[in-house]
C-alpha cells in the first residue's frame, strides 16, 4: 500500500487495542447472539437463526479479532524491512509475481510470521475472558478449565497441574520456534 492508506489501515487494525478485551467480548456476544446482527443477516438471507453464541465458532471469531493486531505488527515490521529493489530484480530476471512472493518475499517475512504466530499462540492458549464469556460453560479451553478447577471444584492440585502443563507446552512451542529461527539464520549466513 502507498503512504496514506498504509497508515489508515494500520490504525484500523491497531484501534481495537484501545478497547478492553472484556468489552470486545461483550460486543461479540451482542453481534453473535440470538438477536444479533449475524442472525438478523441469516434470517434476511433466508437461512434462519443459527446458534453461534456459546460455541467454539464464537470463541474463534472473537479470538481472531482480538489477536489480529498481535500478528499484524511483527509481519508489518518484517515487510517494512524489505528492499523493493530485490523484488524488482527478481521480476526483471523473469520470475513471476507468485515466484517472487514465494522465493523472495516469504523467506524474508518468515521471522515476522513465526514471531507473530508465537505471540498469538501464547496469548490464545492462556486466554480466559473470551472463552469464558463467549464459550460459556459449554466450550472448555485450558484457561477456563484451570479457572473451574481452582474456583468451582476447589481442586487446587489439579488446577496447578493443568497450569503447569500449559506453561510447559508454551515453553516447548517457544523453544521450537526459536530453534527454527536460529537454524534458518545459520543456514542463511552459511554457518
Amino acid at each position: 500500500m502507498r503512504a496514506p492508506w498504509r497508515s489508515v489501515f494500520l490504525l484500523v487494525i491497531l484501534a481495537p487495542l484501545l478497547v478492553s478485551v472484556v468489552v470486545r467480548a461483550f460486543g461479540w456476544s451482542l453481534v453473535l447472539g440470538p438477536a444479533g446482527f449475524v442472525n438478523q443477516f441469516f434470517e434476511w438471507v433466508g437461512i434462519g437463526r443459527v446458534r453461534m453464541l456459546y460455541t467454539p465458532i464464537a470463541v474463534v471469531v472473537a479470538l481472531v479479532h482480538v489477536m489480529l493486531p498481535f500478528m499484524v505488527i511483527p509481519v508489518w515490521t518484517s515487510l517494512q524491512k524489505l528492499d523493493p529493489q530485490v523484488e524488482n530484480a527478481a521480476l526483471s530476471l523473469g520470475a513471476s509475481r507468485f515466484t517472487v512472493l514465494r522465493r523472495v518475499v516469504l523467506p524474508q517475512v518468515t521471522p515476522g510470521l513465526l514471531s507473530g504466530g508465537l505471540i498469538v499462540f501464547a496469548l490464545s492458549a492462556s486466554a480466559l475472558a473470551i472463552p469464558g464469556l463467549l464459550g460459556g460453560r459449554r466450550v472448555k479451553m485450558v484457561a477456563t478449565l484451570i479457572y473451574d478447577e481452582y474456583l468451582h471444584e476447589l481442586n487446587w492440585p489439579l488446577g496447578a497441574a493443568i497450569a503447569l502443563a500449559l506453561l510447559v507446552v508454551n515453553l516447548v512451542v517457544m523453544l521450537a520456534t526459536n530453534a527454527i529461527l536460529e537454524g534458518n539464520y545459520r543456514k542463511r549466513m552459511g554457518a
